[in-house]
């Protein structure tokens, strides 16, 4: 399971419903992107401590997805097409997409893959 900031917010908090779907996951996946966001999050918040606390004991258990070369390359041409058609979405979504995608496809194929992307663009391997 990919958790997006709300996710790893609702998982910080003790949410009920976000540790019942966690409970099922056989992995957890948190985007470099996402943490960052959370870190920020945290250093304004009154309870830093004990965000700073739960992190270190829960960080060592998901897999952290990595921004490299090959993402921020399929990030940029995805974010020039998005401005091209005037459809634009929110950068860290695209961040976080595209690092979960590039991910998963080192994880399961030991490799990094070309996917398409949009209408034509690719990432490089």
């Amino acid at each position: 399971m990919i958790l997006d900031i709300n996710a790893l917010s609702a998982w910080a908090d003790g949410h009920p419903g976000a540790e019942g779907l966690l409970r099922k996951a056989t992995r957890l996946v948190i985007p470099s992107v996402v943490l960052g966001e959370y870190l920020f999050g945290i250093l304004h918040s009154r309870y830093r401590k004990r965000y700073e606390e739960w992190l270190s004991e829960n960080l060592p258990s998901t897999d952290l997805a990595v921004i490299g070369y090959a993402t921020a390359k399929a990030y940029a041409g995805i974010r020039l097409e998005l401005k091209r058609k005037a459809t634009p979405i929110p950068a860290n979504d695209v961040w976080i997409l595209l690092g979960s995608i590039l991910f998963l496809s080192r994880a399961m194929t030991g490799t990094l893959i070309s996917f398409p992307i949009s209408s034509g663009y690719r990432s490089e391997n």
